[in-house]
Protein backbone atom coordinates (compact mmCIF):
# COMPACT_ATOMS: atom_id res chain seq x y z
CA UNK A 1 0.00 0.00 0.00
CA UNK A 2 1.24 3.79 -0.65
CA UNK A 3 2.76 5.49 2.58
CA UNK A 4 0.04 6.92 4.94
CA UNK A 5 1.62 10.61 4.48
CA UNK A 6 0.40 13.16 1.75
CA UNK A 7 3.27 13.07 -0.59
CA UNK A 8 4.27 16.36 -2.64
CA UNK A 9 4.92 16.23 -6.85
CA UNK A 10 6.62 18.38 -8.38
CA UNK A 11 5.62 19.35 -12.34
CA UNK A 12 7.34 17.53 -15.09
CA UNK A 13 7.47 18.33 -18.97
CA UNK A 14 5.03 15.87 -20.79
CA UNK A 15 6.55 13.82 -23.12
CA UNK A 16 6.95 15.13 -26.77
CA UNK A 17 8.09 12.91 -30.07
CA UNK A 18 11.70 13.37 -30.70
CA UNK A 19 12.72 14.43 -27.28
CA UNK A 20 14.31 11.32 -24.85
CA UNK A 21 14.34 9.23 -28.05
CA UNK A 22 10.00 9.63 -27.70
CA UNK A 23 7.88 8.09 -30.63
CA UNK A 24 4.32 8.92 -29.65
CA UNK A 25 1.61 6.72 -28.16
CA UNK A 26 1.42 3.22 -29.92
CA UNK A 27 -0.71 0.86 -28.28
CA UNK A 28 -1.41 -2.22 -30.16
CA UNK A 29 1.54 -1.42 -32.63
CA UNK A 30 3.56 -5.04 -32.71
CA UNK A 31 6.40 -5.12 -35.87
CA UNK A 32 9.51 -7.07 -36.63
CA UNK A 33 12.73 -5.32 -36.96
CA UNK A 34 14.72 -7.75 -39.10
CA UNK A 35 18.50 -8.82 -38.85
CA UNK A 36 20.69 -6.15 -40.12
CA UNK A 37 18.08 -3.64 -38.86
CA UNK A 38 20.15 -0.61 -37.57
CA UNK A 39 17.68 2.57 -37.08
CA UNK A 40 19.34 4.49 -34.62
CA UNK A 41 22.60 4.51 -36.52
CA UNK A 42 24.64 2.19 -33.97
CA UNK A 43 24.99 -1.72 -33.64
CA UNK A 44 23.47 -3.50 -35.85
CA UNK A 45 20.56 -6.50 -35.21
CA UNK A 46 21.57 -10.04 -35.18
CA UNK A 47 18.42 -12.05 -35.41
CA UNK A 48 14.89 -10.99 -35.92
CA UNK A 49 13.23 -9.50 -33.72
CA UNK A 50 9.15 -8.65 -32.89
CA UNK A 51 8.96 -5.21 -31.03
CA UNK A 52 5.51 -4.71 -29.59
CA UNK A 53 4.90 -1.21 -28.70
CA UNK A 54 2.75 0.29 -25.53
CA UNK A 55 1.17 -3.01 -24.21
CA UNK A 56 -0.95 -1.67 -21.59
CA UNK A 57 -0.69 -3.68 -18.04
CA UNK A 58 -3.67 -2.88 -15.21
CA UNK A 59 -2.13 -3.14 -11.64
CA UNK A 60 -3.98 -3.40 -9.30
CA UNK A 61 -5.74 -0.44 -8.18
CA UNK A 62 -6.46 0.20 -12.03
CA UNK A 63 -3.62 1.99 -12.97
CA UNK A 64 -2.21 1.70 -16.74
CA UNK A 65 1.16 0.96 -17.41
CA UNK A 66 2.74 0.46 -20.84
CA UNK A 67 5.59 -1.18 -21.83
CA UNK A 68 7.69 -2.06 -24.30
CA UNK A 69 8.53 -6.19 -25.37
CA UNK A 70 10.87 -7.11 -27.49
CA UNK A 71 11.46 -11.17 -27.87
CA UNK A 72 13.41 -13.22 -30.94
CA UNK A 73 11.09 -13.90 -33.74
CA UNK A 74 10.20 -17.67 -35.33
CA UNK A 75 10.64 -18.76 -31.72
CA UNK A 76 8.82 -22.62 -31.41
CA UNK A 77 9.05 -22.34 -27.50
CA UNK A 78 8.11 -20.15 -24.53
CA UNK A 79 10.61 -18.10 -23.30
CA UNK A 80 11.54 -16.21 -20.15
CA UNK A 81 11.45 -12.55 -19.48
CA UNK A 82 13.52 -10.38 -18.44
CA UNK A 83 12.23 -6.92 -17.13
CA UNK A 84 13.93 -2.99 -17.08
CA UNK A 85 11.95 -0.65 -14.27
CA UNK A 86 12.28 2.65 -13.71
CA UNK A 87 10.54 5.94 -14.38
CA UNK A 88 13.64 7.24 -17.49
CA UNK A 89 11.24 6.44 -20.34
CA UNK A 90 11.12 2.69 -21.78
CA UNK A 91 12.78 4.11 -25.10
CA UNK A 92 15.53 6.53 -23.90
CA UNK A 93 18.43 5.05 -24.39
CA UNK A 94 22.34 4.42 -23.63
CA UNK A 95 22.30 6.69 -26.64
CA UNK A 96 20.55 9.61 -25.39
CA UNK A 97 22.69 9.63 -22.10
CA UNK A 98 25.87 8.80 -22.58
CA UNK A 99 26.73 11.86 -24.72
CA UNK A 100 26.39 13.87 -21.30
CA UNK A 101 29.05 12.15 -20.04
CA UNK A 102 32.80 12.62 -20.04
CA UNK A 103 34.16 10.51 -22.53
CA UNK A 104 30.82 8.76 -23.26
CA UNK A 105 32.00 6.75 -20.67
CA UNK A 106 34.49 4.93 -23.11
CA UNK A 107 31.32 3.14 -24.16
CA UNK A 108 31.40 3.08 -28.62
CA UNK A 109 27.94 3.81 -29.26
CA UNK A 110 28.17 2.54 -32.76
CA UNK A 111 29.66 -0.87 -31.80
CA UNK A 112 28.43 -1.32 -28.07
CA UNK A 113 24.47 -0.47 -28.35
CA UNK A 114 21.89 -0.81 -30.40
CA UNK A 115 19.55 1.97 -29.35
CA UNK A 116 16.78 -0.22 -28.49
CA UNK A 117 18.05 -0.79 -24.90
CA UNK A 118 16.24 1.16 -21.71
CA UNK A 119 18.84 3.23 -20.39
CA UNK A 120 20.90 1.47 -17.66
CA UNK A 121 18.78 -1.55 -19.57
CA UNK A 122 20.11 -4.75 -21.25
CA UNK A 123 20.28 -4.62 -24.94
CA UNK A 124 17.66 -6.39 -26.78
CA UNK A 125 19.62 -7.18 -29.77
CA UNK A 126 22.28 -8.94 -27.54
CA UNK A 127 19.62 -11.01 -25.23
CA UNK A 128 16.78 -11.42 -28.32
CA UNK A 129 19.09 -13.81 -30.07
CA UNK A 130 20.07 -15.70 -26.31
CA UNK A 131 16.10 -16.81 -26.34
CA UNK A 132 14.98 -14.17 -24.15
CA UNK A 133 12.17 -11.34 -24.25
CA UNK A 134 13.69 -7.84 -22.87
CA UNK A 135 10.63 -5.98 -21.44
CA UNK A 136 10.78 -2.41 -21.03
CA UNK A 137 8.42 -0.80 -18.79
CA UNK A 138 7.30 3.34 -18.40
CA UNK A 139 6.33 2.90 -14.24
CA UNK A 140 3.22 5.12 -12.84
CA UNK A 141 3.23 8.58 -14.17
CA UNK A 142 5.70 8.30 -16.73
CA UNK A 143 5.50 8.43 -20.69
CA UNK A 144 1.35 7.44 -21.52
CA UNK A 145 1.59 5.31 -17.72
CA UNK A 146 -1.34 6.89 -15.53
CA UNK A 147 -0.14 8.04 -12.37
CA UNK A 148 2.32 10.13 -10.81
CA UNK A 149 5.53 9.56 -10.62
CA UNK A 150 6.57 7.30 -7.48
CA UNK A 151 10.35 6.65 -6.41
CA UNK A 152 11.54 3.75 -5.08
CA UNK A 153 9.71 2.69 -2.39
CA UNK A 154 6.30 -0.02 -1.69
CA UNK A 155 4.51 1.66 -4.79
CA UNK A 156 6.92 0.69 -6.91
CA UNK A 157 7.42 -2.81 -5.29
CA UNK A 158 3.31 -3.06 -6.08
CA UNK A 159 3.14 -2.33 -9.18
CA UNK A 160 6.18 -4.04 -9.92
CA UNK A 161 4.60 -7.42 -8.90
CA UNK A 162 1.64 -6.97 -10.76
CA UNK A 163 3.60 -6.03 -13.80
CA UNK A 164 6.05 -9.37 -13.64
CA UNK A 165 2.68 -11.92 -12.88
CA UNK A 166 1.25 -9.82 -16.16
CA UNK A 167 4.24 -11.30 -17.91
CA UNK A 168 4.67 -14.61 -17.04
CA UNK A 169 1.05 -15.04 -18.00
CA UNK A 170 1.77 -13.80 -21.54
CA UNK A 171 1.17 -16.52 -24.48
CA UNK A 172 4.86 -16.53 -25.33
CA UNK A 173 5.92 -16.15 -21.75
CA UNK A 174 7.35 -19.96 -20.16
CA UNK A 175 6.46 -18.36 -16.85
CA UNK A 176 9.46 -17.23 -15.45
CA UNK A 177 10.73 -13.41 -15.52
CA UNK A 178 14.14 -11.59 -14.09
CA UNK A 179 14.70 -8.25 -13.45
CA UNK A 180 18.45 -6.49 -14.39
CA UNK A 181 19.84 -2.98 -15.12
CA UNK A 182 21.81 -1.19 -13.12
CA UNK A 183 21.38 2.23 -10.68
CA UNK A 184 17.39 3.23 -10.90
CA UNK A 185 16.97 -0.16 -12.59
CA UNK A 186 18.55 -2.29 -9.71
CA UNK A 187 17.29 0.15 -7.15
CA UNK A 188 13.73 -1.09 -8.55
CA UNK A 189 14.76 -4.14 -8.18
CA UNK A 190 14.69 -4.50 -4.39
CA UNK A 191 11.36 -3.27 -3.65
CA UNK A 192 9.59 -5.57 -6.22
CA UNK A 193 11.59 -8.45 -4.81
CA UNK A 194 10.92 -8.05 -1.71
CA UNK A 195 7.27 -8.68 -1.97
CA UNK A 196 8.32 -12.02 -3.71
CA UNK A 197 5.81 -11.95 -6.72
CA UNK A 198 5.64 -16.17 -7.46
CA UNK A 199 6.83 -16.06 -11.29
CA UNK A 200 10.08 -13.68 -10.16
CA UNK A 201 12.46 -16.17 -10.25
CA UNK A 202 16.04 -14.15 -10.12
CA UNK A 203 17.23 -11.02 -10.27
CA UNK A 204 20.40 -9.32 -11.19
CA UNK A 205 20.90 -5.33 -9.34
CA UNK A 206 24.34 -4.06 -10.33
CA UNK A 207 24.64 -1.09 -8.60
CA UNK A 208 21.77 -0.18 -6.55
CA UNK A 209 21.30 1.39 -3.51
CA UNK A 210 19.09 -0.13 -1.34
CA UNK A 211 17.80 3.11 0.90
CA UNK A 212 18.03 6.32 -0.72
CA UNK A 213 17.12 8.67 2.20
CA UNK A 214 20.44 7.27 3.91
CA UNK A 215 22.57 6.43 1.07
CA UNK A 216 21.84 9.27 -1.36
CA UNK A 217 19.38 12.15 -0.71
CA UNK A 218 20.18 12.17 3.25
CA UNK A 219 23.46 10.62 3.52
CA UNK A 220 24.46 10.51 6.86
CA UNK A 221 21.42 13.23 7.91
CA UNK A 222 22.91 16.10 5.61
CA UNK A 223 20.51 16.63 2.59
CA UNK A 224 21.23 17.19 -0.76
CA UNK A 225 18.87 16.34 -4.11
CA UNK A 226 22.37 15.00 -5.61
CA UNK A 227 21.74 14.57 -9.56
CA UNK A 228 17.43 14.28 -8.90
CA UNK A 229 17.14 18.09 -10.29
CA UNK A 230 18.92 17.08 -13.20
CA UNK A 231 17.16 13.72 -13.53
CA UNK A 232 13.72 15.82 -13.73
CA UNK A 233 14.56 18.60 -15.94
CA UNK A 234 16.04 16.71 -18.76
CA UNK A 235 14.98 12.96 -18.38
CA UNK A 236 11.77 11.76 -16.81
CA UNK A 237 8.80 12.88 -18.59
CA UNK A 238 5.32 12.19 -17.66
CA UNK A 239 1.76 13.45 -17.81
CA UNK A 240 1.38 14.94 -14.47
CA UNK A 241 4.33 15.11 -11.87
CA UNK A 242 7.16 13.29 -10.09
CA UNK A 243 8.18 13.05 -5.69
CA UNK A 244 8.99 16.32 -4.78
CA UNK A 245 12.03 15.52 -2.48
CA UNK A 246 12.96 19.05 -1.34
CA UNK A 247 9.27 19.52 -0.36
CA UNK A 248 9.58 16.34 2.07
CA UNK A 249 12.67 17.10 3.58
CA UNK A 250 11.22 20.40 3.75
CA UNK A 251 8.09 19.02 5.69
CA UNK A 252 10.27 16.21 7.35
CA UNK A 253 13.98 16.64 7.95
CA UNK A 254 13.69 13.47 9.65
CA UNK A 255 12.74 10.02 9.08
CA UNK A 256 9.44 9.30 8.97
CA UNK A 257 7.05 6.65 7.15
CA UNK A 258 7.70 8.16 3.50
CA UNK A 259 11.80 8.09 3.68
CA UNK A 260 11.65 5.03 5.54
CA UNK A 261 9.56 3.15 2.77
CA UNK A 262 12.48 4.65 0.37
CA UNK A 263 14.45 1.31 2.68
CA UNK A 264 14.22 -1.86 0.95
CA UNK A 265 13.38 -4.74 3.17
CA UNK A 266 16.36 -7.12 1.74
CA UNK A 267 15.37 -9.65 4.14
CA UNK A 268 12.49 -10.49 2.56
CA UNK A 269 13.77 -11.12 -0.63
CA UNK A 270 13.59 -15.23 -1.80
CA UNK A 271 14.68 -15.20 -5.72
CA UNK A 272 18.17 -16.14 -6.73
CA UNK A 273 20.13 -12.68 -6.58
CA UNK A 274 23.16 -11.67 -8.52
CA UNK A 275 24.37 -8.79 -6.46
CA UNK A 276 27.08 -6.11 -8.74
CA UNK A 277 28.82 -3.36 -7.02
CA UNK A 278 32.02 -0.79 -6.49
CA UNK A 279 33.65 1.10 -4.19
CA UNK A 280 33.48 3.81 -6.79
CA UNK A 281 30.22 4.70 -6.55
CA UNK A 282 28.79 7.80 -4.68
CA UNK A 283 25.42 6.60 -4.53
CA UNK A 284 24.91 2.70 -4.53
CA UNK A 285 28.16 1.04 -2.52
CA UNK A 286 26.58 0.55 0.32
CA UNK A 287 23.07 -0.68 -0.71
CA UNK A 288 24.56 -3.95 -2.61
CA UNK A 289 27.06 -4.55 0.33
CA UNK A 290 23.44 -4.53 3.03
CA UNK A 291 21.96 -6.98 0.18
CA UNK A 292 24.99 -9.34 0.51
CA UNK A 293 24.72 -9.38 4.31
CA UNK A 294 20.89 -9.25 4.61
CA UNK A 295 19.51 -11.60 1.92
CA UNK A 296 18.40 -14.98 3.90
CA UNK A 297 19.36 -17.55 1.50
CA UNK A 298 22.63 -19.36 -0.36
CA UNK A 299 21.11 -18.31 -4.17
CA UNK A 300 23.07 -15.48 -4.16
CA UNK A 301 26.32 -13.69 -5.37
CA UNK A 302 28.26 -10.72 -5.22
CA UNK A 303 30.93 -9.73 -7.74
CA UNK A 304 32.90 -6.39 -7.05
CA UNK A 305 34.31 -4.15 -9.83
CA UNK A 306 36.82 -1.44 -10.24
CA UNK A 307 34.96 0.50 -13.09
CA UNK A 308 32.34 2.68 -13.72
CA UNK A 309 28.87 0.60 -14.35
CA UNK A 310 27.51 2.23 -17.26
CA UNK A 311 30.88 0.77 -18.86
CA UNK A 312 30.58 -2.59 -17.02
CA UNK A 313 26.72 -2.96 -18.46
CA UNK A 314 27.80 -2.10 -21.90
CA UNK A 315 31.18 -2.80 -22.87
CA UNK A 316 32.23 -6.11 -20.71
CA UNK A 317 31.61 -9.06 -22.65
CA UNK A 318 32.83 -11.39 -19.96
CA UNK A 319 30.20 -10.02 -17.02
CA UNK A 320 27.25 -10.13 -20.11
CA UNK A 321 28.13 -14.40 -20.40
CA UNK A 322 28.22 -14.34 -16.89
CA UNK A 323 24.49 -12.77 -16.11
CA UNK A 324 23.44 -14.89 -19.05
CA UNK A 325 24.74 -18.06 -17.23
CA UNK A 326 23.14 -17.15 -14.20
CA UNK A 327 19.64 -16.23 -16.27
CA UNK A 328 19.42 -19.37 -18.03
CA UNK A 329 19.93 -21.69 -14.57
CA UNK A 330 17.13 -19.41 -13.09
CA UNK A 331 14.82 -18.47 -15.77
CA UNK A 332 15.51 -21.60 -18.04
CA UNK A 333 16.15 -24.21 -15.77
CA UNK A 334 19.22 -25.27 -17.36
CA UNK A 335 21.58 -27.48 -15.02
CA UNK A 336 25.08 -25.37 -15.97
CA UNK A 337 27.89 -24.76 -14.18
CA UNK A 338 26.62 -21.58 -12.51
CA UNK A 339 26.16 -22.23 -8.85
CA UNK A 340 30.07 -22.90 -9.38
CA UNK A 341 30.17 -19.57 -9.39
CA UNK A 342 32.44 -18.21 -6.38
CA UNK A 343 30.15 -16.30 -4.53
CA UNK A 344 32.15 -13.33 -3.41
CA UNK A 345 34.40 -12.25 -5.97
CA UNK A 346 35.96 -8.43 -4.87
CA UNK A 347 38.37 -6.07 -6.80
CA UNK A 348 41.29 -3.81 -5.16
CA UNK A 349 42.20 -0.69 -6.67
CA UNK A 350 45.79 0.45 -6.72
CA UNK A 351 45.10 3.90 -7.55
CA UNK A 352 47.55 6.67 -10.17
CA UNK A 353 48.18 4.85 -13.70
CA UNK A 354 47.44 1.23 -12.47
CA UNK A 355 44.76 -1.12 -13.35
CA UNK A 356 42.58 -2.44 -10.16
CA UNK A 357 43.13 -5.83 -8.94
CA UNK A 358 40.07 -7.70 -10.23
CA UNK A 359 38.58 -11.12 -9.66
CA UNK A 360 40.20 -11.78 -5.87
CA UNK A 361 37.96 -14.74 -4.87
CA UNK A 362 37.10 -14.18 -1.10
CA UNK A 363 35.74 -16.66 1.89
CA UNK A 364 33.66 -13.76 2.57
CA UNK A 365 32.39 -10.34 3.04
CA UNK A 366 33.39 -8.67 5.68
CA UNK A 367 36.82 -11.33 5.12
CA UNK A 368 36.72 -13.51 8.15
CA UNK A 369 39.80 -13.13 9.51
CA UNK A 370 39.75 -9.51 8.78
CA UNK A 371 42.09 -7.88 11.35
CA UNK A 372 40.91 -4.20 12.43
CA UNK A 373 43.06 -2.12 13.16
CA UNK A 374 42.65 1.33 15.29
CA UNK A 375 44.78 4.35 14.79
CA UNK A 376 44.50 7.54 16.95
CA UNK A 377 44.39 10.81 15.21
CA UNK A 378 47.55 13.05 16.53
CA UNK A 379 48.88 15.78 15.00
CA UNK A 380 48.43 14.87 11.46
CA UNK A 381 49.81 11.59 12.17
CA UNK A 382 48.01 7.80 12.54
CA UNK A 383 49.36 6.31 15.38
CA UNK A 384 48.60 2.49 16.99
CA UNK A 385 48.78 3.84 20.45
CA UNK A 386 47.06 6.35 22.65
CA UNK A 387 48.65 9.48 22.86
CA UNK A 388 49.14 10.49 26.43
CA UNK A 389 48.93 14.10 25.81
CA UNK A 390 45.97 15.75 24.27
CA UNK A 391 45.82 17.49 21.27
CA UNK A 392 43.53 19.55 18.99
CA UNK A 393 43.26 19.91 15.44
CA UNK A 394 41.20 22.50 13.51
CA UNK A 395 39.96 23.38 10.29
CA UNK A 396 37.66 25.90 8.53
CA UNK A 397 34.07 24.02 8.14
CA UNK A 398 33.06 26.64 5.17
CA UNK A 399 35.91 26.44 2.80
CA UNK A 400 36.22 23.32 1.01
CA UNK A 401 40.56 23.59 0.97
CA UNK A 402 40.33 23.52 4.42
CA UNK A 403 40.54 19.79 6.17
CA UNK A 404 42.42 18.49 9.25
CA UNK A 405 44.57 15.22 7.66
CA UNK A 406 46.10 12.80 9.87
CA UNK A 407 48.59 10.27 7.65
CA UNK A 408 50.24 6.64 7.98
CA UNK A 409 53.09 5.40 5.66
CA UNK A 410 53.25 1.60 5.44
CA UNK A 411 56.07 -0.19 5.85
CA UNK A 412 55.45 -3.20 3.99
CA UNK A 413 52.52 -4.42 1.65
CA UNK A 414 48.94 -4.15 2.73
CA UNK A 415 45.42 -4.61 1.71
CA UNK A 416 42.75 -2.56 2.81
CA UNK A 417 39.73 -4.34 2.43
CA UNK A 418 35.85 -4.00 3.99
CA UNK A 419 34.46 -1.15 6.11
CA UNK A 420 36.33 1.38 8.09
CA UNK A 421 34.49 3.54 10.45
CA UNK A 422 36.08 6.49 12.41
CA UNK A 423 34.82 7.41 16.43
CA UNK A 424 35.90 11.27 16.59
CA UNK A 425 35.31 13.68 19.40
CA UNK A 426 34.44 17.27 18.07
CA UNK A 427 33.52 20.65 18.52
CA UNK A 428 32.44 24.32 17.06
CA UNK A 429 32.18 27.25 19.15
CA UNK A 430 30.06 28.63 16.29
CA UNK A 431 27.07 26.64 15.44
CA UNK A 432 24.82 23.73 17.64
CA UNK A 433 25.45 21.45 15.12
CA UNK A 434 28.19 20.07 12.61
CA UNK A 435 28.01 18.27 8.88
CA UNK A 436 31.06 16.38 9.18
CA UNK A 437 32.82 14.26 5.65
CA UNK A 438 35.69 12.27 5.76
CA UNK A 439 37.57 10.68 2.80
CA UNK A 440 40.56 8.20 2.79
CA UNK A 441 43.07 9.58 0.51
CA UNK A 442 45.39 7.36 -0.85
CA UNK A 443 49.06 9.22 -1.31
CA UNK A 444 52.60 7.50 -3.50
CA UNK A 445 55.72 7.34 -1.99
CA UNK A 446 56.22 11.23 -2.22
CA UNK A 447 52.95 12.07 -0.25
CA UNK A 448 51.33 12.96 -3.73
CA UNK A 449 47.25 12.43 -3.53
CA UNK A 450 46.41 9.81 -6.07
CA UNK A 451 43.03 9.21 -7.96
CA UNK A 452 41.98 6.02 -9.89
CA UNK A 453 40.64 5.93 -13.05
CA UNK A 454 37.31 4.36 -13.56
CA UNK A 455 37.65 2.95 -16.68
CA UNK A 456 40.87 0.26 -17.80
CA UNK A 457 43.36 2.42 -19.30
CA UNK A 458 42.93 0.16 -22.47
CA UNK A 459 39.67 1.97 -23.62
CA UNK A 460 40.33 5.63 -21.90
CA UNK A 461 41.78 8.45 -24.80
CA UNK A 462 44.62 8.91 -21.79
CA UNK A 463 47.45 7.41 -20.67
CA UNK A 464 47.77 8.49 -17.63
CA UNK A 465 45.69 10.25 -15.21
CA UNK A 466 47.73 13.59 -15.20
CA UNK A 467 47.05 14.16 -18.74
CA UNK A 468 43.32 14.57 -17.84
CA UNK A 469 42.71 18.23 -17.98
CA UNK A 470 40.49 19.66 -15.12
CA UNK A 471 37.50 20.01 -17.11
CA UNK A 472 37.15 16.54 -17.97
CA UNK A 473 37.48 15.86 -14.35
CA UNK A 474 34.48 13.91 -12.80
CA UNK A 475 32.70 11.19 -10.86
CA UNK A 476 31.92 9.29 -13.51
CA UNK A 477 36.07 8.96 -14.72
CA UNK A 478 37.96 9.39 -11.27
CA UNK A 479 37.49 8.30 -7.68
CA UNK A 480 38.94 9.81 -4.70
CA UNK A 481 38.51 7.29 -2.27
CA UNK A 482 36.01 6.13 0.55
CA UNK A 483 33.41 8.86 2.14
CA UNK A 484 31.47 9.05 5.46
CA UNK A 485 29.32 11.94 5.94
CA UNK A 486 27.67 12.29 9.62
CA UNK A 487 25.29 15.58 10.66
CA UNK A 488 26.39 15.78 14.37
CA UNK A 489 22.69 16.15 15.48
CA UNK A 490 22.04 12.91 13.53
CA UNK A 491 24.60 10.75 15.71
CA UNK A 492 22.09 8.22 17.08
CA UNK A 493 22.49 4.61 16.25
CA UNK A 494 20.19 2.02 16.43
CA UNK A 495 22.71 -1.34 17.07
CA UNK A 496 19.69 -3.50 16.48
CA UNK A 497 19.86 -2.47 12.78
CA UNK A 498 23.24 -2.31 12.07
CA UNK A 499 24.55 -4.78 9.58
CA UNK A 500 28.39 -4.83 10.61
CA UNK A 501 29.94 -3.12 13.97
CA UNK A 502 32.22 -1.22 11.68
CA UNK A 503 29.28 0.01 10.09
CA UNK A 504 26.88 1.84 12.36
CA UNK A 505 23.03 2.73 11.65
CA UNK A 506 21.79 6.64 12.49
CA UNK A 507 18.05 6.04 12.36
CA UNK A 508 17.89 9.97 11.67
CA UNK A 509 14.84 10.52 13.57
CA UNK A 510 15.56 13.28 16.36
CA UNK A 511 17.76 16.02 16.04
CA UNK A 512 19.87 16.31 18.90
CA UNK A 513 21.40 19.91 18.66
CA UNK A 514 25.07 20.50 20.38
CA UNK A 515 25.29 23.19 22.37
CA UNK A 516 28.50 25.57 20.89
CA UNK A 517 32.16 24.54 22.20
CA UNK A 518 30.57 20.99 23.66
CA UNK A 519 32.78 18.27 23.12
CA UNK A 520 30.72 15.31 20.97
CA UNK A 521 31.72 11.41 19.98
CA UNK A 522 30.57 11.08 16.70
CA UNK A 523 30.69 7.11 15.54
CA UNK A 524 30.78 7.54 11.27
CA UNK A 525 30.30 4.47 8.95
CA UNK A 526 33.19 5.01 5.94
CA UNK A 527 31.90 3.53 2.61
CA UNK A 528 33.67 -0.29 1.64
CA UNK A 529 37.25 0.13 0.60
CA UNK A 530 38.90 -2.30 -1.56
CA UNK A 531 43.10 -0.58 -1.82
CA UNK A 532 46.66 -1.87 -1.91
CA UNK A 533 49.24 -0.11 -0.64
CA UNK A 534 53.08 -0.56 -1.55
CA UNK A 535 55.64 -0.09 1.44
CA UNK A 536 56.23 3.34 1.14
CA UNK A 537 53.19 4.75 -0.07
CA UNK A 538 50.32 6.00 2.73
CA UNK A 539 46.59 6.70 3.86
CA UNK A 540 45.74 9.83 4.39
CA UNK A 541 42.07 10.19 6.65
CA UNK A 542 41.19 14.27 5.79
CA UNK A 543 38.24 15.47 7.82
CA UNK A 544 36.47 18.50 6.73
CA UNK A 545 32.92 20.55 6.28
CA UNK A 546 32.10 20.70 2.71
CA UNK A 547 31.84 17.22 0.68
CA UNK A 548 35.10 16.46 -0.77
CA UNK A 549 33.60 15.88 -4.18
CA UNK A 550 34.90 16.37 -8.26
CA UNK A 551 33.46 18.43 -10.66
CA UNK A 552 29.54 16.88 -11.41
CA UNK A 553 27.16 18.08 -13.96
CA UNK A 554 25.29 21.03 -13.56
CA UNK A 555 23.35 21.83 -10.24
CA UNK A 556 20.19 22.24 -10.96
CA UNK A 557 19.33 22.51 -7.12
CA UNK A 558 18.25 25.45 -4.98
CA UNK A 559 21.06 26.09 -2.51
CA UNK A 560 19.97 24.77 1.01
CA UNK A 561 19.10 26.51 3.96
CA UNK A 562 21.47 28.47 5.66
CA UNK A 563 20.85 27.01 9.33
CA UNK A 564 21.64 23.62 7.54
CA UNK A 565 25.30 24.99 6.60
CA UNK A 566 28.84 24.82 8.55
CA UNK A 567 29.11 27.69 10.52
CA UNK A 568 33.01 28.64 11.79
CA UNK A 569 35.98 25.87 12.89
CA UNK A 570 35.61 22.38 13.20
CA UNK A 571 38.00 20.83 16.35
CA UNK A 572 39.07 17.05 16.21
CA UNK A 573 39.94 16.61 19.94
CA UNK A 574 42.42 13.74 20.49
CA UNK A 575 44.16 12.26 23.55
CA UNK A 576 43.35 10.06 26.66
CA UNK A 577 40.02 11.35 27.17
CA UNK A 578 39.34 12.37 23.91
CA UNK A 579 40.42 9.10 21.88
CA UNK A 580 39.66 10.21 18.33
CA UNK A 581 40.43 6.97 16.18
CA UNK A 582 40.33 5.18 12.86
CA UNK A 583 39.53 1.33 12.12
CA UNK A 584 40.71 0.40 9.30
CA UNK A 585 40.31 -3.55 8.08
CA UNK A 586 43.50 -5.22 7.15
CA UNK A 587 43.57 -8.68 5.18
CA UNK A 588 45.56 -10.80 4.18
CA UNK A 589 46.88 -11.71 0.71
Amino acid sequence: MPVPVQVAYKSIAKPQIGENNYQGFHSGKAETLPEGWNGYGARALASDIILEHDVEIKVRDGCRLYVDICRPANTKHKIPAILGWSCYGKKYSALAMLPMTVWKCCVDLKEDLSGLEKFEGLDPQKWCPRGYAIVSVDSRGTGNSDGQIPIMGSQDGEDGYDVVEAIAKMDWCNGSVGMAGNSALAIAQWFVAELNPPSLKAIAPWEGSADIFREQFCRGGVFGMSNFDLITEKIIRGPSGVEDFAEMYRRSPIANAYWNDKRANLKNIQCATFISGSDISSIHTMGSIRAWLEIPHDKKWIKWSGYQEWFDLYTDAHAEEELASFFDRYLKGIENSWELTPRVRWTCLQFGDRDPIENIVLPGFPVPDTQYREFFLVKGCLKDTLPATPSIASHDSENFESFSAFDYTFSERSRLLGLPKAILHMSCNDHDDMNVYIILRKLDKNGKPLLSLNFPFRAAPVNSIDEIPEKERQSTNLYQGSVGILRASHRAIDVEKGIHPQFPFHPHEIEAKIPPGTIVRLEIGIWAMGVDFEAGESISVRIGGQFPSLAEYKSFSAPRPDQEKNKGMHFIHSGPEHPSSIILPFVPF
